[in-house]
């Protein structure tokens, strides 16, 4: 079980906590939502349930995962995309089985 970020993904997080000024790394999750199932959510984290939750470190970020999400994420690598004027997270699932159109759903 690994969750993974790319030195770029990794930099615009801590980038953002810098800003932020508090918070111990990112929440990585899963809701129910889209015309395909279900769409990445991504929060500051400031402590950690150790009940409920799974943590990675992956290039200086703590990353935190919920168990319920664990199981639809599992190896996922997060990277931090520039496109032209678009910007932002992009995941590489390999549960992923399909996603939508729009890009923000997708089906495991």
């Amino acid at each position: 079980m690994a969750i993974s970020i790319t030195e770029q993904g990794a930099k615009r997080i801590n980038d953002f906590l810098a800003n932020r000024g508090s918070g111990i790394g990112v929440r990585l999750g899963v809701k129910t939502t889209g015309c395909s199932g279900m769409a990445y959510v991504i929060e500051f984290v400031d402590e950690v349930n150790a009940d409920e939750d799974v943590t990675f470190d992956s290039n200086g970020v703590t990353i935190v995962v919920d168990k319920k999400s664990l199981v639809y994420i599992d190896g996922t690598e997060m990277d931090y995309v520039k496109e032209g004027l678009n910007e932002g997270f992009e995941f590489k699932n390999p549960n992923e089985k399909d996603a939508c159109g729009c890009g923000e759903s997708f089906t495991s």
